[in-house]
């Protein structure tokens, strides 16, 4: 057991496989790979396995990424053919997988091992500028396709105990994820009127009023617009869940994102101090 708890985050996790090019589509993730380096600066050595809540995982329930050595899914389209076969070899945990469906079975949260799922882009696009070693063990937790923002808070509250135990929780998703208007200019100001809205509910609101205003987020301006479906909203939900009552701090905010869109990362609770954590939990 470490002496500090873990903060949790909420990535905007960026377009793709983005730390895997080169022009001007890895130019639009400048800013928020700066943000990424200063996360793993700031974390130092405390952490010794990451916990991805991605929003590119959906099952009916909840399902844990359990392989030791984790594949690949290669979860977009669009990209150059030699983007299909890059690989982020980092290990998996099925120790940490297991204490995981452990937690959440003790809260009555049922959830399943799964040993083929491999790395989404949610998750190895923003490990791989955290850790670009791969040497950070590196578990994956499904959203729940119900999409019940109340119960993505729960099973965040369920894994609050991982926090002492070095293990970093991450909910990978998108602040804004309309890509049917990220091409235009018509998503700009819906996405910096959603992002207003995050600002006040996660980094000054009360946790119980932060909580509340999470559950009913749809009534939120431009909610809809934001994200017409909320998988890349609910992994926020979960790291919420996991760090209760502690203060939320902006970490990663960009008002030119693809030209104009605003988008946004956040930390919950305070980060550790200059500790060392061995890696131990695979």
């Amino acid at each position: 057991m470490q002496s500090h708890r873990l903060p949790t985050y909420f990535i905007s996790h960026g377009g793709g496989p983005w730390p895997y090019m080169t022009g001007e589509f890895r130019a639009n993730m400048v800013k928020l790979e700066r943000s990424l380096i200063d996360m793993r600066r700031e974390l130092g050595d405390a952490p010794r396995a990451v916990l991805a809540v991605s929003g590119h995982w959906e099952e009916e329930g909840f399902a844990i990424s359990s392989a030791k050595k984790p594949g690949m899914v290669y979860d977009y389209s669009g990209f150059p053919d030699d983007l299909y076969h890059i690989r982020y070899a980092a290990p998996g945990s099925p120790a940490l997988a297991r204490r995981v469906q452990d937690l959440l079975r003790a809260q009555s949260i049922e959830a399943r091992l799964d040993s083929a799922r491999g790395f989404d882009h949610g998750t190895f696009s923003i490990m791989k500028p955290l850790y670009p070693e791969e040497d950070m063990p590196v578990v994956q937790l499904s959203l729940d396709a119900r999409m019940d923002p109340a119960h993505h808070l729960a099973v965040g509250g369920a894994l609050a105990p991982l926090r002492d135990e070095g293990v970093l929780i991450i909910g990978s998703g998108l602040s804004f994820h309309n890509l049917r208007l990220m091409r235009g200019t018509s998503a700009y100001e819906p996405s910096r009127q959603f992002d207003a809205w995050l600002q006040e509910t996660l980094v000054r609101a009360a946790p119980n009023e932060r909580a509340q205003r999470l559950i009913g987020w749809e009534r939120a301006p431009a909610a809809r617009i934001a994200h017409p479906r909320e998988d890349h909203l609910l992994p926020l939900m979960a790291v919420v869940g996991a760090a209760w009552d502690e203060p939320g701090a902006t970490t990663y905010h960009q008002t030119d994102f693809f030209g104009g869109l605003t988008a946004s990362s956040f930390r919950f609770g305070n980060p550790p101090p200059n500790t060392s954590t061995k890696r131990d939990m695979q």
